[in-house]
């Protein structure tokens, strides 16, 4: 089921790399995703162009990943009643964080930020634990 390769997976990290680094430099801006996106929603934005085209390559990017490469994921059905609010929750915890794990993961601790390293580290903790929760202790299949 695993589509993990480790040049996939290093082919992918540096791709992450390159973009993260390309719009520090030609825009001065931090790759978070989540203040990507609050940005390109905020009707005063000014800066709304730069934030659709990276939102529309992330789409298209992972979109011709899909249609191009046999990955192995495989699609996964989820009850979109369980979709929503976890979504919402994502949302309300990155604004919260002040910030997303691209942001803080990817972007702050490649610039040694002590605040990226502790939010990730959070995030990644509360990570572990809702999959041991989930799967261990309410025992919920691995796949849906």
């Amino acid at each position: 089921m695993s589509g993990f390769t480790p040049l996939s997976a290093t082919l992918g990290g540096v791709l992450i790399g390159l973009s993260a680094s390309l719009l520090l430099w030609t825009n001065g801006r931090i790759a978070g995703i989540s203040g990507i996106v609050a940005g390109a929603v905020v009707p005063s934005a000014v800066d709304k162009a730069w934030r659709g085209l990276f939102l529309l390559g992330l789409l298209t990017g992972t979109a011709g990943w899909f249609l191009l490469v046999d990955n192995g994921f495989g699609v996964r059905s989820a009850d979109p009643w369980l979709l929503w609010p976890a979504g919402f929750l994502v949302g309300v915890g990155t604004r919260m964080g002040s910030g997303c794990t691209s942001g803080h993961g990817v972007c702050g601790i490649a610039r040694l930020s002590p605040r990226s390293l502790i939010a990730t580290l959070i995030f990644f903790s509360f990570g572990l634990l809702t999959v041991f929760v989930i799967r261990h202790l309410l025992q919920f299949p691995a796949t849906a």
